[in-house]
């Protein structure tokens, strides 16, 4: 008589599972927490190319371009830059539009994430 030894069962333990939905629900919820960020800086260099490529915009005053910035800023409900914190400069004749700025995004109790921003017209 010959009897075949039992294969060895493979799978995930019920700790490991656990394990693996806290780390995963923790990755998921950071990062649904980065997204408006990430999303805002993504508007305010749009917003920054929108202004640099304008005809309008290349002679116009820093008062102007401010104001320009201000009210495409309004319509997008971007609150992390204002008109004045915009390093306006040209290079070569174009039109330089440039930013620094930081987002604390709390994620819990006293845990927070800090995010340098730099957005800019000229990459």
């Amino acid at each position: 008589m010959n009897k075949a030894m039992p294969a060895k069962q493979r799978g995930l333990s019920f700790s490991g599972f656990i394990f693996g939905a806290v780390i995963l629900v923790l990755v998921i919820t950071t990062g649904l927490k980065l997204i408006p960020a990430y999303m805002e800086d993504a508007k305010i260099g749009s917003i920054f190319d929108t202004i640099a490529n304008d005809p309008e915009m290349q002679k116009a005053s820093l008062r102007d371009i401010r104001m320009s910035f201000t009210k495409r800023a309004s319509i997008d409900g971007i609150n992390a830059v204002n008109a004045e914190d915009i390093e306006i400069t040209s290079d070569g004749g174009r039109l330089v539009l440039n930013a620094s700025y930081a987002v604390k995004i709390p994620l819990a109790g006293n845990i927070s994430l800090y995010l340098d921003f730099s957005p800019a017209s000229a990459k």
